[in-house]
C-alpha cells in the first residue's frame, strides 16, 4: 500500500516533466520544419555572406573586436550575482540559524567585501 502512495506522490511530478519535454521538443522540432521548409532567408549565397550593419554594406571582412573590459566586466557581475543564489537560503532562515547563521552570513560578506576591494585597487572596475 506504502508504494502506491509513492507512485501517486511523484505521479504529478513525471506528467509534468513529460508535458513540459513534449511542449519542448514540438517547439524545436516545429521551429526546424518551419525553417527547413517554409524560411527563404535562410538559403545561403554571396549576398547573404557579406558584412551588413545599419543599412550599409561594408567594405570588407571586418572582424568584431571587443575590448577586455567588457569580459571583464562580465565575469564580475556573474561572480557578484552568484553570490546572491547563496545569500538568499541564509537570509530567509537566519531567524531558524540564529547567532551562528548571521557569523555565517557576515563572514561570507567580508569575503566578498576583500574581493570586492581587491579588483577595486587593481583598477578591474575602471574604463580606459
Amino acid at each position: 500500500m506504502l508504494g502506491v502512495r509513492v507512485l501517486g506522490d511523484w505521479a504529478s511530478y513525471l506528467i509534468y516533466l513529460l508535458v513540459a519535454a513534449g511542449i519542448a521538443g514540438s517547439l524545436l522540432a516545429g521551429s526546424f520544419v518551419w525553417s527547413r521548409f517554409f524560411h527563404r532567408s535562410l538559403r545561403t549565397g554571396k549576398q547573404k555572406s557579406r558584412s551588413f550593419e545599419s543599412g550599409v554594406s561594408a567594405g570588407g571582412f571586418q572582424p568584431s573586436n571587443f575590448s577586455v573590459n567588457y569580459y571583464l566586466t562580465a565575469m564580475l557581475f556573474i561572480v557578484f550575482d552568484i553570490e546572491i543564489v547563496f545569500l538568499y537560503p541564509i537570509a530567509v532562515n537566519l531567524n531558524m540559524l540564529g547567532a551562528f547563521g548571521l557569523a555565517e552570513l557576515a563572514i561570507f560578506v567580508a569575503i566578498l567585501g576583500v574581493g570586492y576591494v581587491y579588483i577595486w585597487r587593481k583598477g578591474a572596475l575602471e574604463w580606459h
